[in-house]
Formats: structure tokens, C-alpha cells, sequence
């Protein structure tokens, strides 16, 4: 199993909200998407944790914009007039992740697309579980679209791939849901977390993690992801927000 690929057609405008200089691309299948490039200065490891992350939040039930893999033909950066925009595209070509555009979605603020009591508890155990640090109110990297909650910008998660910290010591680190835009939700998470934890088997993880093309990875990294995962799954006592039931 494998995210599907299209190819960018043409680079319709940045968005500059994001440090990664992500933008909007069409693909050769008619659709729109936001492209997240591996040559921006996050690296591939922030597309990996893009895929892995939204692809397992998928598979239990919350929505995310449909991921596919993009390739992206270095002449389309040649004939981009802004200079830094040119040279993130003629440094990506090749392989990168499109995130598809949600047209008319806002950004969430409270007002519109509460997800339910339940709902919030689950996003606040699964981002403690990635250690996702941001979804704050600074930054939800949530969208409503259609009066529906969608989870987007996942790469600031599995932070340990960046220096591949040891699989005990992100298994023990602790997550501070105070700053997190659920933490409202704290009481509710020891009520989902059996569920959760249940339905995250080696197999699920084993999925998600295989979608991730090999370019973005090193050599023993899908071994890495998976048992750093695992680890952090048994010792969820120590993170889970508000504590176990």
C-alpha cells in the first residue's frame, strides 16, 4: 500500500504563513494541493512526520486532507520570478508531499467546528502520543470546512527523529498539555484512552509508517519509528494528560 502520486503542473502562489515557505500547486490530475517541499529547511523528516502522523490520526477516526506524494519537475522553479521561491523549488524537485486544498476552510478559533467533548480528548491523547507540540491557540493547525474540524500540520511531531533520542527516554518524556488548544479536554482523555490504545497495534503502525517513501528515510529508520511508537504506547502512564484512569 502506497500514497498515491501525482505531478505539479503548476505553481500557483506561496503561503507564507509556515517557515517551510509551503505553497499551492495543480497536479496533473485536475486537482489543487499544498505543497510541503523536502528541500525546505525542515527536511524530509517533517514530510515524515506528516504522513505518519496524519495518515494513523486518519485511521482512528479523525478527518485529515487527503496526503499524496508529488513530483515536482525542477522547471517549474525556473520560471518563477520571487528568487527564494525559485530556489526551494529547483532544490525539491523530485519527491514531496501534497496536502489537499480544502477551498473556503478558516482557520479554527472556537467559533465554529467544535468537535465534541469526546472528540477534543482524542486529538489531545493522540498529539500527546506523537508529541505534537503545535496545536496551541498561536497556531491550532486546524481548518473547518463545511462546519467539519480537519487536522492539518503534523511535522513539528516525532521530534526524536531529529537526533534519533533513544526509545526509552522518548517513551518517559512527559507532555505538557497546558499550552494545547484542548487542554480544556484533560479530564476526558483516561476515558479514551483504552480505545486509543487498543486500536494502535504493531500492524497500524506498521502501515502507516510504510506509506512514507524511502527518500525521505535512512537506512533502519522504519524500524526506528515503529519501536520508538511501541515504546511510547506502553509507557503512556507517564504522558498521558491528566494521568491514567
Amino acid at each position: 500500500m502506497s500514497l498515491p502520486v501525482v505531478t505539479a503542473t503548476r505553481y500557483v502562489l506561496p503561503l507564507r504563513e509556515g517557515g517551510s515557505l509551503p505553497g499551492v500547486v495543480e497536479g496533473n490530475d485536475l486537482g489543487t494541493y499544498v505543497i510541503k517541499f523536502h528541500g525546505a529547511g525542515q527536511g524530509p523528516k517533517a514530510l515524515a512526520a506528516e504522513v505518519i502522523v496524519g495518515e494513523l490520526f486518519r485511521r482512528l477516526g479523525l478527518r485529515v486532507p487527503e496526503l499524496k506524494l508529488i513530483e515536482l519537475d525542477p522547471a517549474i522553479g525556473k520560471s518563477e520570478p520571487d528568487f527564494e521561491i525559485q530556489e526551494l523549488l529547483i532544490r525539491s524537485a523530485g519527491l514531496n508531499l501534497a496536502v489537499a486544498f480544502l477551498p473556503g476552510s478558516f482557520g479554527y478559533d472556537g467559533s465554529a467546528g467544535n468537535p465534541g467533548d469526546e472528540a477534543m480528548a482524542r486529538i489531545l491523547w493522540l498529539d500527546a502520543f506523537v508529541a505534537n507540540v503545535d496545536r496551541s491557540w498561536r497556531n491550532t493547525n486546524m481548518l473547518v470546512w463545511h462546519k467539519n474540524l480537519w487536522l492539518i500540520d503534523h511535522g513539528a511531531a516525532l521530534y526524536f527523529h531529529h537526533s534519533w533520542m533513544s526509545a526509552e527516554k522518548f517513551a518517559s518524556l512527559p507532555y505538557d498539555a497546558s499550552d494545547h488548544v484542548f487542554s480544556v479536554a484533560v479530564p476526558g482523555v483516561a476515558k479514551v484512552d483504552a480505545e486509543l490504545a487498543a486500536a494502535i497495534t504493531p500492524e497500524l503502525l506498521t502501515e502507516v509508517i510504510g506509506l512514507v517513501p524511502d527518500e525521505w528515510l535512512g537506512e533502519g529508520d522504519r524500524e526506528r519509528y515503529l519501536g520508538h511508537l511501541l515504546a511510547r504506547l506502553e509507557n503512556r502512564a507517564v504522558w498521558i494528560p491528566g494521568g491514567a484512569q
